[in-house]
């Protein structure tokens, strides 16, 4: 019995590793939005927060109702209640990772959490 799972992810619009990766811990997506496309809804969590890292292009985050700039490189958490909604520019589209866990719930990181061998 191994471990660790691996899988690829292919292109596409969305693609949940929670379900591929068997994750229990977090929910992780890799999404594409083509220029001039959005996420087609506003939403917002009851438990779980989210990290974006923005891997490709640019664009704007609507977040509480303040327009948020992005582009290549950049990292944003978002809090449960926020709402939020995701745009690509007109010219270029949008690549990013979302990240979502139960908000408070690290209980330790590398430092605290590792085992040295």
């Amino acid at each position: 019995m191994n471990n660790f799972k691996k899988a690829g992810v292919a292109d596409g619009a969305r693609s949940e590793l929670h379900e591929v990766l068997g994750l229990t811990g977090a929910e992780i997506s890799v999404n594409t939005l083509p220029a001039g496309a959005s996420v087609p809804f506003v939403h917002s969590h009851k438990q779980n927060e989210e990290i974006y890292a923005i891997l490709e292009g640019e664009g704007t985050a609507v977040i509480d109702g303040k327009r948020v700039g992005l582009k290549s490189g950049d990292w944003i958490k978002i809090s449960p209640s926020a709402k939020r909604q995701f745009f690509a520019s007109d010219k270029i589209g949008l690549k990013f990772i979302c990240i979502q866990v139960k908000e408070n719930s690290l209980e330790g990181y590398t430092m605290t959490d590792a085992v040295v061998y």
